[in-house]
């Protein structure tokens, strides 16, 4: 009879650390799946910028390929004109 008690506290013992257990597991659980979703996020966010980029440069690319076919319209006709001349 005395050893009941004594089964009943190491039972409940047990169980407080099983618990514990279970709880840190979660947490880590938890702390995992934060730390993927923020480097989702971030990536995410890199990915944005770099599209953004990347389209500013085609944008200026084009820019300049316009330019550049403008100034070389330009120059065939002065030398026309300068041929015909001569």
């Amino acid at each position: 009879m005395a050893r009941q008690p004594e089964r009943a506290t190491i039972a409940a013992a047990g169980e407080e650390r099983r618990l514990e257990r279970e709880r840190v597991k979660r947490d880590e659980a938890e702390r995992q799946a934060a730390e993927t979703a923020e480097r989702q996020a971030a990536a995410a966010s890199r990915a944005e910028t770099e599209a953004r980029e990347a389209a500013e440069r085609h944008r200026i690319a084009r820019a300049n390929d316009g330019e550049a076919a403008r100034k070389a319209e330009r120059d065939r006709r002065y030398a026309n004109r300068k041929a015909t001349r001569a």
